[in-house]
Formats: structure tokens, C-alpha cells, sequence
């Protein structure tokens, strides 16, 4: 435990699996007086804190305030270990935003020296936040941040009459199998590579990734095929069952096969996957600048926009 610079009182350390009560109490808090309600899981906690290419200790932050209440948490992220690095900074509405410069000043040496570690010259730093979390822009535009772009996270009520279309083209995952957990694989990675954040992932380090999450449901993977073949995938996601929603992690299809109904099939699919199990939602984040007309996709299928987050960065010499 050392003291935060500029902040006479307050303490700041390292983290461990210990921690998750008291993140989670901060990330919930933070939520819900921007958002109306947590977006948070605990299993997401666990998973930010155990994710590949992190060291809690040392690549992650818990601000305490004079009182000794943790109050604010900041964490770096990049699993691939790629030219790009993420910061999320996280503080309790009444008393945490203190220590968001302070905290980005500890992380910004961290990622010179993983950038360095990694082999980079330098990495590009990037950092969410909503835009009515002013406190935290001013800090961002302070440390020399520039707004790159928005995301919106949308949404679609379950009513548990959804209907998948059916027929031998849609199907789930066969986890079981290799080969076609290495096509799945294939497939997400040729479709985002067009994309402008792409990052490259190898099928070993996305298997041992999906080793380190607290559960997966593969009954709610589906894959869409053409001719035998797949060349379209949907990916879910457990973090949001807390919340009774269905989440979609990934939603793929390959570049020859798009505007031919597959993205919304599948979608429809996991629809009904999620209300068969009583979900009363469905879930997603996209990319407002995705060039592939996602957010189109989305809105045709009955999704709305519940909020938007907007994208900052900067560089960082290693």
C-alpha cells in the first residue's frame, strides 16, 4: 500500500482475486448513476483479473480514499499483447473521480514498460467512457487523450415467443469437435479483419481463453452453413446472465456471404435460445463505425440503443 501522488490521505495497491467484492461495489456504483443499472458481473471481475497478459499486482490499481473505503480501480487490458493497449478507470459517484488522474498517471509508465516487454516501439492507449461521465473526459483530454469514436450497447426485450427459423442450415456449435471449433475460430477471425480494431488471435490462445472463463454455455454458440460448410458464426457470452439477459459476443460472417439473411438468422436464433431459458432480454455492444452495416442489422432485427460510449486515445512511447 503507497500513497496516491496528489492526493494527501488516500492509499493505492495492487490487486488480487480478493478484491472482487469491493470492484464489483465500485464498477456497480459507477453504473448505475451513469447508466440506471449495473452492467458489471462478478464473473466479469474474475475474468478481467485472471485475463491472458495480466498481472493484477502490478497491471491493475484499487484507490483508497482517507476513510480507507476503496473507491476507485483502474486496470489495463491487451491480451493479445498487440500495438494497442486499454485503460478503464472506474470510480464510486460520491467520492471516487479524485482519483482518475492520479491513477492514469500510475498506468501510463505500466503500458511504456509492457509495450516494451512486448517488443513495441510504442503503443496506441485507448480508454472508454460515457459521455455523461465529464469528470472522467476532462482527466482523458488532460493526459492527452483525442476522441476517436462511439459504441453503443443495444438491447431487445424477450417476450419467450421468439422463434428460431429453423432448418438445416442454422445449428449450435459442436464443441466437441476440433475441426469445427477451428473453423468457428477461422471464421471470426477472417470476418473482424476487415474491421478497423483488429487484432489478431491465435486458435490456441482463444482456446485457452475460453479455459479461463467461469462457464460457457455452447448450447447458445450457433453456426450457419452453406453448401456443408460454415461461413457464419454467433457467439455468446455468459456475463450477463446475472442480469437475465442473453449476450452476444460475436456475431461473424464471411465477406462473400453477407446481405444474404445469415446474420439476422442467427441472431433470431440465439433470440430464442435465450427466451427458451427464460432470459427477458438480449444483448450486444457494436461499433458505430463498423463498415459491415452491423448497426443496420441489429435495429432489423428488433434491437435498440440503451447508451453509447465514446472512445478515446493516445500514444505512448515505450
Amino acid at each position: 500500500m503507497t500513497g496516491l501522488r496528489g492526493l494527501p490521505g488516500w492509499t493505492v495497491r495492487g490487486c488480487s482475486l480478493r478484491d472482487v467484492p469491493a470492484i464489483l461495489a465500485i464498477t456497480r456504483a459507477g453504473d448505475i448513476a451513469a447508466l440506471g443499472e449495473p452492467d458489471w458481473s462478478e464473473d466479469e471481475i474474475v475474468a478481467t483479473l485472471t485475463a491472458p497478459n495480466q498481472d493484477p499486482a502490478v497491471d491493475m490499481w484499487l484507490a483508497f480514499d482517507p476513510s480507507g473505503a476503496a473507491v476507485a480501480w483502474a486496470y489495463l487490458d491487451n491480451p493479445q499483447r498487440g500495438a494497442r493497449d486499454n485503460v478503464e478507470v472506474y470510480g464510486t459517484p460520491e467520492c471516487g473521480w479524485p482519483a482518475y488522474g492520479p491513477l492514469l498517471d500510475l498506468a501510463l509508465p505500466r503500458v511504456a514498460e509492457r509495450a516494451r516487454d512486448a517488443g513495441h516501439a510504442g503503443v496506441t492507449l485507448r480508454a472508454g467512457t460515457l459521455a455523461v461521465e465529464t469528470a472522467y473526459v476532462a482527466v482523458l483530454r488532460e493526459k492527452g487523450f483525442r476522441f476517436v469514436k462511439r459504441h453503443a450497447r443495444m438491447r431487445r426485450v424477450l417476450t419467450g415467443q421468439e422463434q428460431a427459423p429453423g432448418g438445416p442450415d442454422v445449428r449450435p456449435v459442436r464443441a466437441g469437435d476440433d475441426a469445427e471449433m477451428r473453423r468457428f475460430h477461422e471464421v471470426l477471425e477472417s470476418a473482424f479483419a476487415d474491421t478497423p480494431d483488429y487484432q489478431p488471435t491465435s486458435y490456441g490462445d482463444w482456446r485457452a481463453a475460453l479455459r479461463r472463463l467461469p462457464s460457457v454455455s455452447f448450447d447458445e454458440w450457433f453456426v450457419h452453413l452453406a453448401d456443408g460448410e460454415v461461413v457464419g458464426v454467433l457467439q455468446s457470452a455468459d456475463q450477463a446472465v446475472e442480469h437475465n439477459e442473453g449476450w452476444v459476443k460475436n456475431l461473424a460472417v464471411l465477406r462473400p456471404h453477407r446481405k444474404a439473411g445469415i446474420g439476422g438468422a442467427l441472431l433470431r436464433t440465439a433470440f430464442a435460445a435465450y427466451a427458451a431459458k427464460g432470459r427477458t432480454s438480449a444483448g450486444l455492444g457494436v461499433d458505430l463505425t463498423n463498415p459491415t452495416g452491423a448497426y443496420e442489422l441489429y435495429t432489423g432485427v428488433g434491437m435498440t440503443m440503451t447508451f453509447a460510449a465514446d472512445m478515446y486515445e493516445r500514444r505512448v512511447t515505450a
